[in-house]
């Protein structure tokens, strides 16, 4: 079977599959970079090769680059990646953000919190607790400490936070690589004081709404999965199967980045690259040899093989 004829096979399955998806979901703020395409090829893969369908979603909660978003499809499209119907954008997904509020609102799971940034990170955190967690410091306020609390904000012109009231103190989820994880659930944000919704529980409505239930990126976002997992099983939404992969770093171990230099596909083709020898690039990393498109990494890519530390990326000027 040729690469090609996989890649339509593989697509069509998904098409006719009734349920169960896998995504890619880019911020458009520039151009992805090599570690970007490498992950938005693997989920592809794993999505096609179990049958399910692949979403696109735009996360474009925050910075959002004027044409980026055209580019990132573009050249997502170049390695030979598709997905299934119309693509998603978080900007126009509010009110099903609204209603998870909303929800946890009447269920008495949310409070407001009055902290900044820096007052979080200097406050005493409990034992065993990660650097920067939240300590419960607006929590159990008393009405009187919560109306100083609305009054400083007004005087700072912004929003109270709302951070979910959590019940537990972990959560525990399985991913295809890292095996059973289990990590620290706390206080988290859901929205911020600048009234947009918080990732945490953006990701976890969308995902479960476009029939996401896997969930393939880089593993930096490893630690973020058991709080994720925790808030769907709070919204009665079902909890993905999790596949996170290892970041790209540059040679000096640091994550890789546009200041690396030509980091991206469009850098690579200004440099004469082909989008196919940037595909060899994703397939040498995985133990390939002479890919050529993504359907070639699909017919031949085995998950259990993906090498578990980071992908160092050297780049010739």
């Amino acid at each position: 079977m040729s690469a090609s004829s996989a890649a339509a096979g593989a697509t069509a399955a998904a098409a006719a599959s009734p349920g169960g998806a896998g995504r890619y979901a880019p911020s458009p703020s520039g151009d992805l970079h090599l570690g970007n395409l490498r992950t938005a090829v693997l989920a592809w893969v794993l999505a096609r090769r179990s049958g399910r369908a692949f979403r696109l979603r735009v996360e474009d909660l925050d910075r959002v680059r004027e044409g980026a978003e055209q580019r990132q499809l573009e050249d997502l499209a170049a390695l030979g990646l598709d997905w299934d119907g119309e693509n998603v954008h978080q900007s126009a997904r509010a009110a099903a953000y609204e209603a998870a509020i909303a929800e946890l609102t009447a269920r008495d799971l949310l409070f407001e919190c009055y902290c900044t940034r820096r007052e979080i990170l200097e406050a005493p955190s409990a034992p065993h607790a990660p650097p920067g967690a939240y300590p419960g410091t607006c929590r159990d306020l008393s009405p009187a400490e919560r109306e100083q609390g609305r009054a400083r904000m007004r005087e700072l012109r912004r929003e109270p936070a709302l951070r979910l009231r959590a019940d537990v103190d972990s959560w525990r989820v399985r991913d295809l690589w890292a095996g059973e994880v289990t990590g620290p659930v706390d206080d988290l944000v859901l929205r911020r004081g600048d009234g947009v919704v918080a990732y945490n529980l953006a990701v976890v409505v969308d995902d479960a709404a476009a029939g996401v239930d896997q969930v393939c990126r880089a593993d930096d976002l490893l630690s973020s999965a058991p709080r994720q997992a925790h808030l769907a099983q709070l919204l009665g939404l079902p909890e993905p199967e999790y596949a996170h992969v290892p970041l790209a770093v540059n040679v000096e171990g640091a994550r890789l980045a546009k200041r690396d230099g030509a980091v991206t596909l469009r850098d690579r083709l200004e440099r004469g690259e082909s989008a196919a020898a940037v595909v060899d690039r994703i397939g040498a990393s995985l133990g390939l040899v002479g890919c050529r498109s993504a359907g070639d990494v699909l017919e031949r890519w085995d998950p259990a093989a993906l090498p578990r530390e980071p992908w160092v990326v050297e780049l010739p000027s």
